[in-house]
């Protein structure tokens, strides 16, 4: 991944993360399964990305833990393997309990992206993270959550995007 930056003109360490979470299907053999606010039943993938769309870490749990309280985790991951990250974007899903848990734990601020009108539109920044969601998703063995463990799960998330990373050299 540093290449690819280096390349693109940027510093090697990324010093912004952007984090945002999936909902996903599971089979009924997976471990660590949930419903996700009635929405879903499976399991939830949070991913950080940088701001060319690098995956940064993803952590993989059942859906029924909520967004402020397992994105800490990711952005532990995320800010361990880069200590060049020096703040966070999220959603308005990560108020609260994500922003003191990256402030107390790792020192960082993190910028929530609130939606300003009632209607679709780009909000800056957080195209990136959805957009590298959207690459990881063209992996046909990611559409459903096909893995037993999570770990297994987050290693097929990982592959997934160096596929696209390779892509880009």
């Amino acid at each position: 991944m540093e290449r690819v930056r280096t390349d693109a003109g940027r510093n090697a360490g990324p010093s912004y993360a952007i984090i945002d979470s999936q909902s996903v299907k599971t089979t009924s053999a997976a471990e660590e399964r949930g419903i996700d606010g009635g929405k879903k039943k499976g399991r939830k993938r949070h991913i950080v990305v940088d701001t060319m769309g690098n995956l940064l870490a993803v952590v993989v749990h059942a859906a029924n833990i909520h967004d402020t309280k397992a994105g800490i985790w990711a952005a532990k991951k995320a800010f361990e393997t880069y200590p060049s990250i020096q703040r966070f974007c999220a959603d308005a899903g990560y108020r609260k309990t994500f922003e003191q848990d990256v402030s107390n734990l790792l020192g960082l601020g993190v910028d929530i992206s609130v939606r300003i009108k009632p209607e679709w539109e780009v909000l800056p920044k957080r195209w990136i993270v959805e957009r590298s969601l959207a690459w990881i998703n063209n992996s046909r063995r990611l559409s459903k959550d096909y893995e037993i463990s999570v770990c297994s799960a987050q290693t097929v998330c990982t592959i997934a995007a160096f596929r696209t990373l390779l892509k880009r050299f």
